[in-house]
């Protein structure tokens, strides 16, 4: 008898204390061992299910779990914590509703924070909500694991507020709790928001942590918050935190969003090791920066280091060769795509159409476009903008009409980008049939879709039509480019009085004017023979501090100054 108990107490002994046994194989065969020796006692079979679930292996997990008449809180939060981990959140929260409708085991402080998660994953704040009530009942709602898991669930779903109330009440707050509310604020779109809270967990003396870095980084970049950036990077510098390529790669980006390139390439020339993800920072930031060239021949360091590109790096370069109109590079780049089996990734896709047509090469865009696939969105908005890019508005209009047939459905940056072809071939009629769509699909109420077509009825020389649309605008909706659209328009014209008086409309509405705004009318001025007007505008610019003149403007002035003198 002793040898089927040692058997027994050994079985039992290795599935209990190996909580490191991930291997699948292991655990087969420790499986097969206990079936074979007449040993799977409803402990060994619990801790089976348990490392089965470990593995990730969600059949088997499952139907020993299925098996088992008696579970406990452990191992229904191991099964509920596999499905969540493999992505089936769904899953997790039926185990979940069982456990409670048999009432066997109580959910406990473990329990929770994982079918919050489930909840966030599937965005279901309002079962979320009804969960949270739950955890006040019980008590549970203090644990700091717990609230944590609400914060980030709340953020997760858009809920800021009540993602704040949950913060505020804390008793208790780890450096989670900190990284979670900052981190949401970003993703949520209130990044001053975000800078706010992290000047909060500094004064209450709460160190970050990499994660904190690496949370307020996107924030700093995208406020240009350059002088707190500088701060953080001295921080980790004097920290020593910097042990996370991740944490780099954030301080490269971050650099490049407040546009100092040079202290951006030198994080980047210091960093012992870089990844595709820091390289493909770095070509970002030239290109953003107005340096085309200079992600070029970062390129070519990148291959000398070996580092294999992803979609989003072959994009970018094609956008430098696009803005250079280095074609050549252009089809070289457009080869390495295809080494790396990249070619067919809509991101590749339509920035090798978007290269080839601003490289004046719109025969080798249509090639590009035909291996598409006709279902996206994405790259037929690209080969409309090459036929506008190369003055091809019949081409333009065609596929948007084949577009249609197809049954893809256009989007506003669709409409965006077709409009100018109606302005190409200064076709009212055709500028008349897309209005109709426009009122039809909806897209008429965005305010960018308006002003192109404002901007085409100006061109195809009806203007009443331009400034209907324009008077059905709410005024305060009125931006800076639809004002200079239709002022534009009327000046084009020879109708100055009325450009030089929707000007002074603009100005009123307390829509401050830009360079582009101060062209446009004194160009009105000139063209309708209006010297005081224009010099009175010139004047007012002058007046206007953030307003600087620019060559056209001077050029508008010479012409008054020779009408005055003449």
């Amino acid at each position: 008898m002793n040898g089927p108990r040692q058997a027994f107490a050994k079985a039992k002994h290795v599935l209990s204390t190996s909580p490191a046994t991930r291997s699948l194989t292991r655990t087969k065969q420790f499986h097969a061992h206990t079936i074979t020796s007449g040993l799977l006692s409803p402990q060994v079979h619990a801790n089976l299910a348990r490392l089965y679930a470990l593995c990730s292996h969600v059949p088997y997990a499952r139907k020993l779990f299925d098996e088992l008449p008696d579970r406990s809180s452990f191992l229904y939060n191991t099964v509920i914590r596999m499905y969540v981990c493999n992505g089936l959140p769904y899953e997790a929260l039926n185990v979940f509703s069982q456990m409670l409708a048999l009432g066997q085991s109580c959910p406990d402080t473990f329990t929770y924070p994982v079918v919050i998660k489930a909840c966030s994953d599937l965005s279901l704040v309002d079962v979320g909500v009804v969960i949270h009530g739950k955890t006040v009942v019980c008590g549970f709602h203090l644990d700091v694991f717990v609230q944590n898991t609400f914060l980030a669930m709340y953020m997760s779903c858009g809920q800021k507020e009540s993602a704040k109330r949950v913060f505020d009440a804390m008793q208790e707050r780890s450096v989670v709790s900190w990284n979670t509310m900052i981190s949401g604020y970003f993703r949520n779109g209130c990044a001053k928001e975000a800078l706010n809270v992290f000047d909060w967990m500094m004064n209450v003396g709460v160190e970050p942590d990499c994660a904190t870095v690496v949370s307020v980084l996107p924030a700093i970049g995208y406020l240009k918050a350059m002088v707190l950036g500088r701060r953080v990077h001295a921080f980790v510098e004097e920290k020593g935190l910097g042990k996370m390529i991740t944490l780099w790669n954030a301080l490269v980006d971050m650099y490049v969003k407040c546009g100092s390139m040079s202290e951006a390439r030198s994080v980047f020339d210091n960093m012992a090791e870089r990844d595709v993800v820091t390289w493909t920072t770095m070509i970002n930031g030239y290109i953003l920066n107005g340096d085309a060239r200079g992600a070029l021949g970062l390129c070519w360091l990148m291959q000398c280091a070996g580092v294999k590109p992803n979609s989003v790096t072959i994009a970018s370069l094609l956008s430098a060769c696009g803005s250079l109109h280095l074609s050549k590079h252009g089809r070289c780049l457009h080869g390495w795509a295809i080494r790396q089996k990249l070619e067919s990734d809509v991101i590749v896709e339509t920035a090798l159409i978007d290269m080839y047509s601003k490289s004046n090469c719109v025969d080798h865009s249509f090639q590009v476009f035909a291996h598409t696939s006709k279902k996206r969105t994405v790259p037929w908005n690209a080969m409309i903008s090459g036929c506008i890019h190369n003055r091809l508005g019949r081409e333009a209009i065609g596929l948007f009409k084949q577009m249609l047939v197809e049954a893809v459905q256009p989007n506003e940056a669709t409409m965006n980008s077709l409009l100018p072809a109606y302005s190409i071939l200064v076709d009212f009629h055709q500028a008349m049939n897309i209005h109709g769509y426009l009122i039809r699909s909806g897209f008429l109420s965005c305010i960018e879709v308006a002003t192109g077509l404002i901007d085409s009825y100006s061109k195809c020389g009806n203007l009443a039509y331009a400034h209907q649309i324009f008077n059905e605008i709410p005024e305060k909706d009125r931006d800076i480019i639809l004002w200079s659209v239709i002022i534009a328009g009327y000046g084009m014209h020879g109708h100055g009085e009325v450009a030089v008086s929707l000007f002074y409309q603009m100005v009123q509405s307390g829509v401050r004017p830009n360079d582009v705004t101060f062209t446009s009318v004194l160009h009105a001025c000139s063209h309708a023979g209006l010297v005081d007007e224009g010099l009175g505008l010139f004047r007012f610019m002058l007046e206007d501090r953030k307003a600087s003149p620019q060559a056209d403007h001077y050029t508008c002035m010479l012409i008054f100054l020779v009408e005055q003198v003449g």
